[in-house]
């Protein structure tokens, strides 16, 4: 492998390029990452996974591309190189060196989050499916969001953990009614398919040193915005002035509150389906909380 990421990289930049040195980068448990300090003086994040889902970084490439043409949204690292094979096992992209927060940081972040959620097109989900961690994410497109969330959120996921023998029969019949209901439990008037994150934990989110808010590890679609807000609330909570800035940018309807837990079980549920019964009393609070 490091032959060919120095092969790629003097394309990159059209000179021959060595790794000087490779440093661990903490973060998520699917995939190793490292940043790579270059011959040239530059530094780059590379991701890589000796047995990735099939085409996961070709789709993470696809995301922050996407990301990356919102105007005034947060700062998305480019996409510098990726081999040329059906299902790369790396993905090269921008070093962003993290900064601290100042006071006035999680108010740009909100705008910023803001900003691209008013990204938009005609229908929920994407032109490709992607992947949520190393789960597969359905993107099928559709006209409604109400639907979207119902069918490829929420049922998909149910539908996994039903598969691989992770939900009781009484929480998977409860799933069900609460996906007959969610007409009753989501407001979605006046909104319209939004540019997400998708999978918006604390994680995934930092300030570079000149206080730009930035995102990494996208699971990319047009869906429902306040999914995004919901996720930043599942492990913890960002300071009250990101909230406020959000709201203030791009108001949202009543009930958020209450809604935010069902934009949560489809998390729940992945976790589940990725780590196993751990979860299970997360997802069974939760779904208790809306049918009794």
């Amino acid at each position: 492998m490091k032959n060919q990421i120095r092969d790629l990289l003097a394309t990159v930049y059209a000179q021959s390029v060595d790794i000087n040195s490779s440093r661990s980068i903490g973060g998520g448990c699917i995939n190793q990452t490292l940043a790579l300090t270059l011959s040239n003086g530059e530094t780059v994040f590379l991701k890589h996974n000796d047995h990735p889902p099939d085409g996961m970084f070709a789709k993470e490439a696809q995301g922050l591309n996407l990301m990356r043409q919102t105007e005034n949204g947060p700062r998305i690292p480019k996409v510098i190189a990726l081999p040329d094979d059906p299902n790369p096992q790396f993905l090269i992209i921008e070093y962003i060196k993290a900064g601290t927060p100042d006071n006035g940081y999680y108010e740009r972040f909100g705008q910023a989050l803001a900003a691209m959620h008013r990204t938009t097109q005609d229908h929920y989900g994407l032109d490709h499916d992607n992947f949520i961690g190393s789960t597969e994410q359905i993107n099928s497109l559709e006209t409604d969001g109400l639907t979207f969330f119902r069918e490829h959120r929420l049922g998909f996921q149910q539908k996994l953990a039903r598969e691989r023998g992770l939900l009781p029969m009484t929480t998977d019949k409860k799933i069900d009614q609460l996906r007959d209901q969610l007409e009753h439990q989501l407001d979605l008037t006046g909104e319209q398919p939004a540019l997400v994150h998708g999978d918006l934990w604390s994680g995934n989110t930092f300030a570079d040193n000149a206080q730009r808010p930035c995102l990494v590890d996208p699971a990319v679609h047009f869906g429902l915005r306040e999914t995004d807000l919901a996720m930043t609330e599942l492990f913890g909570r960002l300071p009250q002035t990101f909230y406020d800035a959000y709201r203030e940018a791009f108001p949202q309807n009543p009930g958020y509150k209450e809604r935010k837990q069902l934009y949560n079980l489809y998390h729940l549920l992945n976790h589940l389906n990725l780590f196993g019964g751990s979860y299970l009393a997360s997802v069974e609070s939760t779904v208790n909380h809306f049918v009794h």
